[in-house]
């Protein structure tokens, strides 16, 4: 008899033994993040044990250094705001001028990066991490979740990005899953993933726009659905106008009542963090109804805050207005008008936000895709690309390059070589000469952006091209190639075509984590994972020692008189003793003392079990007593 192998319906299958190690699809989002894995063609959101997909972009630290992911987390930020940050997403890539260009108050105390490494560190649980450690802590998560749910290792991963992400955010979103011990297949862009989703789960075609609010990002793009081609063909979007950016609006109309109300006008971070977790709970609450209200406990004073949903929309009315701006402005670069669009999927759990939903349906004329949830609709994406890559899929996916990349040439200029929404993976070439007479050296600076003067685009790299032969002006011939690859990452070389003198560079941006750096990271992690494990286990016998000794004061009030005089001093001083090794380092001396005082309080305990059952049994008959055991 054949036996069939039978799963509960939405269940992924297991690959058979032999086959291709796993790779999971992963959205690493501001608010939430998303691991899903896909078979034939059908992916799932992975779940944790009580049923949740998704996981709280927030990372906390405990007292000894441990990091702590997702809703336990969430609830630290709250009690603790110093020990914890979120949506760290929003500072990838980033350096200090960067984010002091973030509109509104940061619920982050910054550092600048040391060195030549630029990515500005945040201060959190007693000491600087960069966003590319913190959002390690959250892939390295989502690693073990997959891992828990799939009953297998979990090595590769396609990574989800803001489709406007500059060559920085994307290099440090790479070095973050290297760090969580993920290989990245590739990085594929948010409303790319999306739109894969869409494709082949509901066999759609034609042109469909990909409209992706989330906590931190927004990006539109426009992509042509043909016969499993995805073919993107124009993206834009703001890295810094999301879902936060409605929370901050209402945590400073919030602060700004207090203040009003004499209550203070402190903006810390802390401060700003608890404003933060009440404005995004009532404006999730605004989805569902007209009206909310919250307490904001600051100081020992408390408020209270009313808001109704019109009052909501009129704060968010221009950040919403912005998106359709960039939406139209995509449309336009790509010749295309609204009745063109056969559909426009909404991703992101900003999305929700009536307004917005309102404002894509008067936009495009009819009222907006959400019958995948837009929460989970960017990692099931990010799956099926997972399976291309390793499986093997009938589909082709056409991205493109989200920024101009050019070179800075004379007076400042930009020239660019590979302009924004070209398909990539590409390879272009632009020839070049000298500037004087003489000229044996040429350099060369790579930047990106939109802008037409190199000071006002993002330096990306600076390498020389040395040896060119002596010539009058302009007669030396400089080839440049700019070689982009599926993740919109960079490769530059260029060569004087008469020598064949050759300089290439794997354009590292200064944000980024350099390939030592990344080494001491990982080393890091295994040559401390002894001394780490041994201070996570002296802080737990700490804890157990201090639960003992408040156990034992406890007796002694209530019943110390079992005891004789010299029954007492000894308690007291194994007691003592405890309490000095707790305040030591020592774990082996505090568990010797803990189980030195246990013996000697053990006929204590009996004492106090003998009278406890006196006391019960006080003032009963036999008839009631062998009534009692009776029943």
């Amino acid at each position: 008899m054949t036996l069939l192998q039978i799963h509960e319906p939405g269940e992924t299958p297991l690959p058979h033994e032999g086959e291709a190690a796993l790779a999971v699809g992963i959205d690493l989002g501001t608010t939430n993040s998303v691991v899903a894995f896909a078979r034939q063609s059908k992916p799932a959101a992975l779940h944790d044990e009580t049923g949740r997909a998704m996981v709280p972009s927030v990372v906390a630290w405990d007292e000894v250094g441990r990091a702590i992911v997702g809703e336990p987390a969430r609830a630290i930020l709250a009690d603790t705001p110093d020990r914890a940050v979120a949506s760290v997403k929003r500072l990838m890539g980033r350096g200090l001028a960067d984010v002091t260009a973030i509109a509104g108050v940061l619920p982050y105390k910054i550092e600048s990066g040391a060195g030549a490494h630029d990515m500005v560190r945040v201060v959190a649980g007693g000491r600087a991490r960069s966003p590319v450690e913190i959002s390690a802590e959250i892939l390295r998560t989502l690693k073990l979740r997959a891992e828990a749910a799939l009953e297998k290792p979990v090595e590769r991963a396609v990574v989800t990005v803001p489709a406007y992400f500059d060559d920085a955010a994307r290099t440090a979103t790479r070095d973050a899953a290297r760090l969580a011990g993920l290989e990245v297949l590739r990085l594929v862009n948010e409303p790319t993933a999306a739109a894969l989703a869409y494709g082949l789960d509901r066999g759609a075609e034609g042109l469909y726009a990909v409209y992706d609010l989330g906590g931190g990002t927004f990006d539109f793009s426009l992509l042509h659905l043909e016969k499993g081609v995805f073919q993107v063909l124009a993206t834009g979007g703001d890295t810094a106008l999301g879902g936060d950016d409605f929370d901050r609006l209402i945590a400073e109309r919030m602060l700004s009542e207090r203040k009003h109300d004499g209550l203070g006008d402190v903006l810390d971070t802390a401060t700003v963090k608890k404003a933060l977790l009440l404005a995004r709970q009532m404006k999730e609450q605004l989805s569902e109804r007209d009206q909310t209200s919250g307490r904001l406990d600051l100081a020992g004073k408390p408020s209270f805050h009313a808001l109704t949903r019109g009052d909501f929309e009129a704060l968010i009315a221009p950040l919403v207005a912005r998106t359709v701006e960039i939406a139209r402005s995509v449309l336009l670069d790509a010749g295309k008008v609204p009745a063109d669009v056969a559909g426009v999927v909404l991703v992101g759990g900003s999305t929700r936000t009536l307004l917005v939903r309102q404002a894509v349906d008067a936009a495009f004329g009819r009222p907006p895709l959400t019958d995948i949830d837009p929460d989970e609709v960017v990692a099931l994406g990010a799956a099926l690309q997972a399976e291309a890559l390793t499986g093997g899929s009938d589909s082709l996916l056409l991205d493109v390059n989200p920024l101009s990349l050019g070179l800075e040439t004379m007076g400042g200029v930009v020239e660019k070589i590979v302009p924004r929404n070209t398909p990539v993976p590409v390879q272009l070439a632009q020839e070049f000469t000298t500037y004087q007479d003489g000229q044996t050296a040429m350099s060369i600076h790579v930047v990106q952006g939109e802008r037409e003067m190199a000071g006002d685009c993002r330096s990306l790299a600076r390498f020389e091209l040395t040896g060119i032969p002596p010539m009058t002006a302009g007669a030396a011939r400089i080839r440049v190639v700019f070689a982009v690859d599926a993740d919109s990452l960079l490769t530059v070389s260029a060569s004087e075509r008469t020598t064949g003198i050759e300089q290439r560079v794997e354009v590292k941006p200064s944000y980024g984590i350099d390939h030592d750096e990344m080494a001491d990271m990982l080393h890091a992690g295994l040559d401390h994972a002894e001394d780490d494990m041994m201070a996570r286990l002296l802080a737990e016998s700490r804890v157990d020692a201090s639960r003992a000794l408040l156990a034992l004061d406890g007796a002694l009030a209530a019943d110390g008189d079992l005891l004789s005089a010299t029954e007492k001093s000894e308690i007291d001083t194994a007691a003592a003793r405890l309490r000095a090794a707790v305040a030591a380092d020592d774990r082996n001396e505090i568990g010797a003392a803990a189980e030195a005082l246990e013996t000697l309080s053990k006929t204590f305990a009996e004492r106090r079990m003998d009278r406890g059952i006196r006391r019960a049994l006080s003032g009963l008959s036999v008839g009631e007593l062998e009534r009692r055991v009776g029943t």
